[in-house]
This record gives structure tokens, sequence and C-alpha cells, in this order.
């Protein structure tokens, strides 16, 4: 009777639960749904997306990730990073900006929303007076400048956003300055481009639609040039140097004007259209940029021919005498181009095309021959074809981690060895402790590796099941290989197809097994493939066995898709996982569920028609069994079907609507010999009918056999356990089972296959009793084995319909006790709820709220590791990453540093020498301890008179006892920076302070040790700041200082510090 009843509170329970169990969503990994606009800071190397959503998502170094959320769900139409700073404004689609900032708190960088603000106009103005169509930010960091619709430039003064009236550009204004022949009212419309001379900040380029662009003098209020084009104004781009500007316009053309002192030349010095003589679409946005070699590049988009290839989405680079039209399998969004940081260096010098897809992103690199595309750390377009299905694999071994990292290899070599170029930022992320696998199944056929260790989801290796079936593409066919003579010159480039040559190829489930090496895949037609990872390349022929599900019924009829038709014979497969065999179920359902047994050599498969069991090292069938029921009919339709019959649809929902007002208490009549059934196993104690259930209870109506899929195979398990007699338990509410799970004698879950044999796990208790936990859509039941009688039971909380949808078992370590840690199953409902249960008493332990209700696909796609973390599709690009665990958490942790920052930074290229980081970096820190949060110090003991005074005296007692030269023989290392806290030394040399903005250089905490003495060295751009204790100077031109011997009872330890 206690299992029905509420427990009672235990504090030492729930500080304990505390230290196991707390719930965060992490990271999301993937390429961001419905991106909107590109910004990109070269002086901070971090690129910006925005998406119509509002989000904002910043990208550095590999681990470096920010992401923000405007409080409006308004579209981002613009971003852009203020030059050297730690901000950025961003423009809605409601027409507001925002500005954001990276701000340090904790030793790590934040993304943190500023202020906001929206144009206005003077009262009774249209909205396009102030609807703002470009922003640019000043090179001071203090103004804006706002372009609109209405031929107005706006400026606002930033970082509170104020309008500056009396700097407005006005229309009106541009059009008296003008000379007497360019005045034309036609000429002006909206802002369509502005632009800021590279050499003189007093100066910006107004380009308006109409084709007018003129250069206005900020000091003056004047125009210095103007250029009148006979076409409409897309964009415009200004040379490096300033003396050459570069339009591009709507018929697909771009012209060349020189900006010089002489006398104004109507006409540009070149007009051309690359891609004419035909009609052509516009070229919406131009760069033209210089290199040492003095042969610019020219890189645009659009400009295609309208009839033949107006469908296209293109990017041509043009140099040298070599011409390439990127092509894209989506729409792009916007491109930058990756050049020198420094405004005042006399070339561009280009690295990286960066471009932004709709549903990727492309980086190309621009100084390798042939312009070969760069692999991305990050930003994986995981929808390249329709995620299908997921599986996650914990702590993989480091052998086979390898061998798939070298299959891996060899497929990417038709990308670019440049290191990845955007790398801004440090990322503060601890190395992740193992090494995790997430596949994904994808509908064109393909399994995906990814490392899922650490915060970046980086692609190691795909595998393709096309090769061993008949499809109407050829495998060997390369989508993009193009002509020398075509016209014009295209390239495919991206992963992103979201086409598949047969739907029937997708993947449905997956299951690796980690010691082996064996996978098993199973797809929407019936096919099973098992596979067998291979370090070389080989020809071999995949024998076919066929499973006939409904071998035993007569009467019935697939109404479903075809079998997939095999190739019969010898295949090429690449190096990596090869398939040996193929299992076809028939017939031809979705595979439901797959379980694989390496030790055993056994592999189970499931479908809404039954289920088989096949040894792929015999080549031979064990057994198969159907599952269907008579009234399953809609499992024989298959999910490619169409007919359907509405006449029973509405029957059947009529007679379920009746049925449910109606009390089921009505017991199913005993099975046959050896069915357990749920009402018999255990009768309901009297008592328990008239004592009122706990409020998180509610009673399970009974299904009948006409509403559930009795054939619809759900779970499948392998268990070496012990079993009387093979038995078939029927639970009596007749809800789908969704998990099942045998508990060794001491309550443990049984190890994976092969897990014991390679000591890393401890064997089963084999003596005491098993139990067999068995997990329906409402309730978790527990059975003793050998016997299968029921021991106790779980009702679902079920408010308001809560379901059951996933459930696994994990290990839950606590942040106390590194060596304590418990085995609890996760439980996903349909209601987005993510509940912990423990075992095997089934008490509930937590329950948090994870995904909405609303998200089917999300729910659907949730698959959960063995060590308390999940994942789950945020959408059909984006996984969200999610822990349970206060010990398994992967979240960014990083640091951004403004220019400013790192060009006066006291350690940078004179610290102490640290460990190589994980992750690359542009000018970041030197010294290792500003990688870790925490250990730089924010007070010291110095700010104490009394302990200056001791510091002093006792290093005048030592000053006599050593000299220079020996202290220098003795320094071998320094002592790291122990807990404490004080304010910083100042520093008394004016050069140093002044370098240093007036900044503390050395924090002096106290370590706890014993009587010793303590010899440090020490890295500093200046001396002074060192030795203001009183003790001896080195000569000024030695680099390394070492710092007296202290004879006191504490160490002393010095750093520098920012």
């Amino acid at each position: 009777m206690r299992r029905f009843l509420r427990p009672g509170h235990d504090p030492v329970r729930e500080r304990l639960k505390r230290d196991l169990f707390q719930f965060n969503k992490t990271v999301e990994h993937g390429f961001p749904h419905q991106p909107s606009a590109l910004g990109y800071s070269p002086s901070l190397r971090i690129l910006a997306i925005g998406t119509r959503s509002g989000a904002i998502k910043l990208y550095g170094a590999p681990g470096v990730e920010f992401m923000g959320l405007h409080r409006e769900n308004n579209a981002v139409t613009q971003i852009h990073l203020l030059p050297g700073q730690c901000q950025l404004v961003t423009l809605l689609d409601d027409n507001s900006l925002h500005l954001w900032s990276l701000k340090v708190k904790g030793g790590a960088s934040e993304l943190q929303e500023d202020e906001s603000f929206t144009l206005r106009g003077p009262p009774g103005a249209a909205p396009s007076a102030t609807q703002i169509t470009v922003v640019l930010p000043h090179s001071s960091c203090e103004l804006l400048y706002l372009g609109t619709e209405s031929g107005n430039v706006f400026v606002v003064q930033l970082p509170a956003f104020r309008a500056l009236d009396d700097r407005t550009i006005s229309s009106d204004a541009v059009l008296q300055r003008l000379p007497e022949e360019a005045r034309h009212r036609r000429v002006f419309e909206m802002v369509e481009a502005l632009q800021e001379h590279p050499r003189d900040p007093n100066q910006i380029l107004i380009g308006y639609s109409r084709g007018l662009v003129v250069i206005w003098d900020l000091q003056g209020s004047r125009v210095l040039y103007h250029f009148l084009s006979s076409q409409q104004l897309e964009n415009i781009w200004w040379q490096r140097d300033g003396h050459l500007l570069i339009s591009c316009h709507s018929d697909g053309s771009y012209c060349q004007w020189p900006v010089s002192s002489d006398a104004q030349q109507p006409e540009p010095l070149r007009s051309l259209v690359p891609y004419g003589p035909f009609p052509c679409k516009a070229i919406t946005k131009i760069l033209w940029l210089t290199t040492r070699q003095g042969l610019p590049f020219t890189i645009f988009q659009g400009g295609m021919p309208r009839a033949s290839y107006g469908d296209r989405h293109c990017i041509s680079v043009i140099h040298d005498g070599q011409q390439t039209a990127f092509d894209f399998t989506s729409r792009v969004i916007d491109f930058t181009v990756l050049t020198e940081a420094d405004p005042a260096a006399a070339f561009d010098d280009p690295c990286a095309l960066v471009v932004l897809a709709e549903e990727e992103l492309v980086v190309i690199d621009l100084q390798t021959a042939g312009w070969p595309p760069v692999q991305l750390p990050y930003l994986a377009s995981l929808h390249c074809s329709a995620i299908t299905c997921s599986h996650h694999v914990s702590n993989i071994p480091l052998k086979l981690w390898e061998r798939i990292i070298a299959a891996g290899s060899q497929q990417n070599a038709h990308f670019s060895t440049m290191e990845w170029p955007i790398d801004g930022g440090t990322s503060l992320t601890p190395a992740p402790p193992q090494r995790d696998l997430l596949l994904t199944g994808h509908e064109d056929g393909t399994v995906r590796f990814w490392d899922a260790s650490g915060v970046c989801l980086r692609l190691l290796y795909k595998l393709s099941t096309v090769r061993v079936f008949l499809t109407d593409t050829d495998p060997n066919e390369n989508l993009s290989a193009q002509g020398e003579d075509e016209w014009p010159p295209l390239r495919k480039v991206g992963s992103f197809d979201p086409y598949s040559d047969d739907p029937r190829l997708g993947i449905q489930k997956i299951f690796l097994c980690k010691y082996s090496g064996y996978l098993a895949v199973a797809g929407t037609a019936g096919q099973v493939l098992v596979l067998e990872l291979n370090d070389e390349a080989a020809e071999q022929a995949v024998e076919q066995v066929e499973a006939d599900l409904l071998q035993d019924q007569e009467g019935y009829r697939w109404k479903g898709h075809e079998r997939l038709a095999a190739r019969s014979g010898p295949v090429r497969f690449e190096p990596g996982f090869q398939p040996f065999v193929l299992v076809q179920c028939q017939p031809p359902a979705v595979v439901t569920s797959l379980a694989l047994h390496s030790e055993w050599r056994l592999v189970a498969f499931g479908t809404s028609h039954g289920f088989g069991l096949f040894d792929h090292q015999q080549r031979r069938q064990v057994f198969v069994k159907c599952t269907l029921h008579p009234s399953d009919q809609l499992a024989l339709e298959g999910p490619l079907s169409r007919v359907k019959s509405l006449k029973k649809s509405l029957r059947q929902s009529f007679r379920r609507m009746r049925r449910s007002r109606v009390s089921s208490r009505k017991r199913r009549p005993a099975g046959p010999s050896g069915e357990v059934q749920e009402g018999s196993a255990k009768t309901e104690r009297p008592g328990l009918q008239n004592m009122e259930l706990a409020p998180v209870q509610r009673k399970i109506e009974a299904r009948s056999a006409e509403d559930s899929f009795t054939g619809f195979v759900r779970t499948l398990y392998f268990a070496d356990t012990y079993l009387r007699d093979t038995k078939e338990i029927q639970l009596m509410h007749r809800a789908p089972v969704v998990g099942i799970l045998v508990l060794d004698g001491h309550s443990v879950p049984l190890p994976e296959p092969l897990e014991v044999a390679h000591d890393l796990s401890k064997s089963p208790d084999m003596q005491g009793s098993h139990q067999l936990l068995v997990v329906s859509e409402e309730q978790f039941k527990v059975f003793t084995l050998p016997k299968v009688s029921a021991k106790l039971k779980l009702k679902l909380t079920a408010l308001e319909g809560s379901r059951v949808r996933r459930v696994s078992v994990a290990h839950f370590g606590s942040r106390r006790a590194e060596d304590y840690g418990e085995h609890h199953l996760a439980v996903l409902t349909n209601l987005g709820d993510i509940q912990v249960v423990s075992l095997p008493l089934l008490k509930p332990q937590v329950r948090y709220s994870c995904i909405r209700r609303e998200d089917v696909s999300g729910i659907a796609s949730c698959v959960f590791t063995k060590y308390g973390q999940g994942f789950y599709l945020i959408s059909p690009s984006e996984f969200e990453r999610f822990s349970l665990s206060t010990k398994w958490l992967v979240e960014p942790r990083c640091l951004v540093d403004s220019a400013e920052t790192k060009n006066h930074r006291p350690g940078n290229g004179a610290g102490p020498k640290k460990a190589p980081s994980r992750a690359r970096n542009s000018g970041t820190q030197s010294d290792g301890e500003e990688k870790q949060p925490g250990l730089v110090m924010e007070h010291a003991l110095l700010s104490d008179e009394r302990v200056l005074k001791e510091i002093q005296s006792t290093l005048e007692g030592d000053r006599g006892s050593l000299n220079w030269h020996s202290r220098r023989a003795a320094m071998g290392c320094s002592l790291s920076n122990g807990g404490g806290g004080g304010s910083g030394l100042e520093c008394s040399c004016r050069m140093c302070w002044e370098g240093m903005g007036g900044r503390a250089l050395a924090p002096l905490p106290w370590i706890p040790q014993g009587p010793t003495h303590a010899l440090m060295t020490w890295k500093a751009p200046c001396l002074g700041s060192v030795w203001a204790a009183g003790a001896p100077r080195p000569a000024q031109g030695d680099p390394e200082l070492s710092l007296c011997v202290l004879q006191q009872s504490e160490w002393l330890s010095v750093q520098a510090a920012r």
C-alpha cells in the first residue's frame, strides 16, 4: 500500500538530489534556422549571424560562441560590429536599432543588450521618412549614420542612441549643393549605400537608388564629388586607397568611377556586364579588393543571365584571368571577404570568401589555386539532407575514434588545408573528458558521424548506403563537374541538398557497437544493413536475405511502397563502414526498432508487422514472429500510401469518443497458457479501491485492441538474464511499450555487450534475483525474474494526457563526491517535460520543462546520453543540447577582448610560456592565468601598509645574502597564483603607467605554505613595478627578472594582472 502514498520530505535526499540533478540548456549545435543578416569584425575576427526570429549568434575560434535574443521576435535585417570594439548594432524589420556588448563577468565574456532605439520623424511625416535602409557605424565608434527611404541621412550618437538633428544630411541639402546640371529631382529616392572614406573619416559616400552618388564633406557640409549613373544603383564599394569607386546596378553591370581633384568626369572609366550581352539580373553587392601582386579580386553577387540562369544563387569571383561563379543550392543572404585587418595597410590581400546562404555557411579559400572550400569546425549544415533519426554513443574507445577520423579524412581531400580563418576570442572551456559520437540518419540514405564531445559539433565521417541499391542516380556522378568551355563558369559548392533520389532510402534506426566496430542501420523500405569498419577500400558483394514477417498469415495484402532493388554484383566501397549483409523485411514497411548484440553476433529488427532475429556471422535467419492483430489493417498501408477510407476514419473516431465516456472496468479474459495478464498477475487489494490516490496519479483506462496497433514493434532489447519459460506479458491498459530494461542482483542495469570484456564495467551480479522493467506510455512496471511476476509499478503523472515518448538509463555523478553516482531513468513525455525516475524503486526525483508541448518534431527527435545529457531538434538545422546532470555540462565559456585591450596587454609577448591553446586566437592573452577564470586576483594584501612594511623589511634583511648572478642560476619555475584577496601594486614607472592605462600590474596574494625560501621568475614590460617593494634591481636590458628570496612563513607569488 505504501507505494501508492505520497512520500515524505527527506532533507538528506533533497540535498543529494541537488548534487546530482540540475537542468541546463547549454548550447545549440548546427546552422541557425532562417538566417537573415551577416556581420564581421576584422579586428575581433568574430562572425555574427542574425535570424528571422530575432536571434543573433556570434562565432570566433572553435568553442567561442555567443547567443542573444531580442525582446521582440522581429527579423534581424542588418548587423554591424563597431570597429575595434566588443559592440555591435542590429537593425530589425520593425525599424528598431539595438546596441549589444560583450562584457566580461566572472572571467568570461557575455553578450548583453545595452540600448534600443527607434528613429522617429516629425509629426505627420510618412513612415518612409524614417524607414532605415542602410546603417554606417563611423570609425570613431561614437556615431551612426542612418540612410532612409526618404533619401535623408540621420545621425545618432552612441551609446545613448541620441539623435543629432543638427547633423542630418537631408536630400534637399544635397540637392542645393550639386551643380546646376546635376539637379534633377529624379535622382533622389532611398539611400542604397553609405560608405566612409577609407583614409579620411570626415568624408562619407551616399548612394541613392536612382543612380546618384555623392561624396559628402562632414565638416564643411558640402558635396565634394558627385557621380551619376543611368542605371538603378544596387550597391557601391570604395577602394582601400580612396581613389576608385565601384558601383553595381540593376541591369547586371558594374562601373568604375575615379575619385580625383580633377574636373568631374561624367562617364565612368569602365562599364561592364560580366555575363552579357543578354539581359541579366541585378548585381546586388560588389567588392573590389587589391592585392600585392597588382591584380585585384572582383567579387559580386548576382548578375546571371536572366533567361537561362535567373533562378541560380551565385557569387562570382574574378582574378588574374580566372572566373568562377559559385553556385549555391539555397538563396544567398549576404557575403563578406576576410582581408587585411589593419585599415592603414596598402592592400586588401583577401584570404577567404565567407558566404551566408539560407541553409548553410560556405567559406572559400582565395589564396589556394582553384579556390577550394574550407571545412567548417562549426555551423555545420545538419539538414543537408533531412534528419530522420539520431543515435548517441558515449565514451568511444580511442582506437575506434581514430579509425573513424582516418576514414573521414579521406573524404575531405577536396577541402582546403587553410586553418580556420575566423579565430577571434579564446575558449575557456576545458577539454572534454571523453569522446562522444552523435550519429544522424538522413532522408538520402546517409549516416553522418559527429564529434559531440565538446561545444562544437564537427563532422567526422559520412556513410552512404546508396551504393547497395539500384537508384536512378549513378553514385559516381559528380554533380559539380563543369565543362571548361561552358558559360557561365558555374561550380556547385556547399553540402545542402534537400532532394532525395528515393524516399525509401531514408534511415530510420541506427545502432553502433563501439567495442566491435559493428554498425546496423535500418531504413524506410524494410532494409536492414549490417556493416563492419574497414580501413581499406574494398570491392565486395553484399549478401541478401529476406525475412518474411507474414509467413503464417493469409489474406493480407501490402498496399505500401515496393522494396528497394539491391545490386547483385560486387560493389566498391570506400574506407570506413562497409556493408556485408542486407536483411530485407517483407512487407517492406518502415523498420521501427533495431538492436545489435556484437558478442552474440545477432541483430534484431521490428516493423509494424512483427520482428525478426538474424545471425550476421553465419548469415542465417534465427526466427521471425508476426505481431499483427486482425484489426491492424492500417499497418498494411505503409507510410507512403495514400489509400485511406474517410468513412472508416470517421467511424473509428466516433467509436473512440463513445468509449471515452464509458468507464472501462472490464477485465480481459485470460489468454492462452504462458501469457501473463496484468489483472491476474496481482489482484487489486480491496482496501485500495476505497483509498484516495495521490494527486500526482490517475487511473489508467484500458484500451481495446481495435484502438492500438498491437503489431507495431517499438523497442527491442538483448539481455543475459534468467527466464524460466518463454512468456508473453500483456499489459492490461494496452498502452504501447516504449522501453525494456533488466536489472541485475544489485539493481544495476546490465552492462552493454563486450563492455565487461574490455574492463570498462563491472561484471553483473548473476547470483541475486534479476528484475525486468517494462515502460509503457502510461506507466512503469517491475517484474521479478525468472518467474515474471509483478513486483511494483509507477503510474505516470498524467495531467493533461501526459505519455512517455522517450526513456533511457543514465548515470548521474555527484558534483561533490567524485566516486559517487546513481543510475536513474531519464523520461521525456509528450508535454515536453523531462523526469528523472529512480531505479529500482521507481520514485520520481525531479521534473523539468524542456520542450514546448506544441513542438512535436522536437519531442520525437530527442535522444538521451548515458551521462544525463540530451539533444533535440529545435529546427530542421539545429540541435539543442541540454543537461540533467550537475557533473556533465558542455557549454561555451569564452573570452573576447577589444582591439585596444589586445594592443596594450601587459603580458602580450612577454609573459610566462604556456601550453598551446585548443582554440586558435588572434593576438589574445599570452599568460596562462588569464585563460582560467578565478585565477586573476581582484584584490591583494599590499593595500595594507603594515603588510608592505613587513615585506620591505624582509627583503632588506636578505639583500646581502644573495647576488644577482646566484639568483639567475637558481631560476627554474614560477609559483602559480594561490587564493587570497587584495588590490594590485601600482606601478611607479611613468612609461608603464601610461602604456597600461594606469592599471595595477602586480597583485601579490599570500599562498599558505610552510617556511621556505622561494625564488620566482617574472617577465614584464616594466622594471619599476616589480621592484616597488624595495628589492634590488637588475640591469634594464635583461628581460627576465628575479624576485628576491623571501624568508617568510608564507610564500609570496607575483603574477601579471590586466
